[in-house]
């Protein structure tokens, strides 16, 4: 049981670096937030159809009722992406993804509207130590300030990231990770397909590499993990653990683009940290 459980925490830690290159991807890549999701969903699905048909993964939906419930979650996947890449290019790589992670905060709130399990006070103070981490990157409380702006889009982005995650837990058990990846990425792909008709796309070619690395590591790989990985663990559980993306984030930014944090990020970042040691421990038990 033991040994599982490490398994188990080492994949989610695993999934939470291959997710955390999208803080300097999605800073860097010279296109709009649009244009880069839709691209970014387009290939991630090509990327895991092709896993699917290898693996022989059945991609057919059960009932109209699970396939209403992916088309919400898709929803609110897509628009979690869009405004969270508008709070990368808003702000920096530590501020777009530190505000992001307040949705610990909100999931710890809001799963025992959709499951039968009770708050749990625990996740609560966690989550809270994580929202004093975010208050400490808030450089002045005004509308202009683009920072500012980059930290409410991380928020906005923070619910629909929750409410995305708390839809999906329920068809873990009864769905393959990669199948429901897969129908995600076509619900961003249709839903985004407007932005073909009044968007930019002539970077397009020079950014393709990236964009190819986001879809595949970031995405196909990454996201797909933190799914199966909820059939081992709450969402709260994996939430406040993945909390620790933006640590290796910033720490890709200074590698990658040399990207220094302000004193304030450090102390937020500290605390965030300090809620995933904390977490990891308490889900042992």
């Amino acid at each position: 049981m033991e040994s599982s459980h490490g398994k188990n925490l080492s994949l989610l830690l695993l999934s939470t670096i291959f997710i955390s290159t999208s803080g300097v991807l999605g800073k860097y890549i010279d296109l709009s937030p649009e244009v880069i999701i839709l691209c970014r969903a387009i290939f991630a699905g090509i990327f895991i159809y092709i896993f699917c048909r290898i693996k022989k993964i059945n991609l057919k939906i059960a009932t109209k009722k699970d396939g209403h419930s992916f088309a919400i979650s898709g929803f609110f996947m897509a628009a979690h992406w869009v405004t969270y890449f508008y709070a990368l290019k808003l702000s920096n790589v530590a501020i777009g993804m530190l505000s992001m992670f307040t949705f610990p905060v909100i999931t710890a709130l809001l799963e025992p509207f959709f499951t039968k399990e009770k708050l749990n006070l625990a996740h609560v103070f966690l989550a809270f130590l994580v929202l004093i981490g975010v208050y400490m990157l808030v450089p002045e409380f005004s509308i202009e300030n683009d920072q500012l702006k980059g930290i409410l889009f991380g928020i906005f982005s923070a619910l629909c990231y929750s409410l995305r995650n708390l839809t999906l837990k329920k068809h873990v058990k009864d769905y393959n990770g990669s199948m429901l990846m897969l129908h995600q990425m076509i619900i961003v792909s249709v839903l985004l397909l407007p932005v073909l008709f009044f968007s930019d796309f002539s970077n397009l070619e020079s950014q393709l590499p990236l964009l190819l690395l986001i879809a595949l590591l970031t995405t196909a790989i990454g996201h797909t993990m933190l799914v199966n990985s909820l059939q081992h663990f709450s969402v709260s559980t994996a939430s406040i653990i993945s909390s620790v993306q933006p640590i290796f984030g910033i720490i890709i930014a200074y590698i990658f683009v040399n990207e220094i944090p302000s004193f304030n990020t450090y102390i937020g970042g500290s605390l965030i940290l300090l809620t995933v040691v904390i977490e990891s421990i308490r889900s042992r038990k």
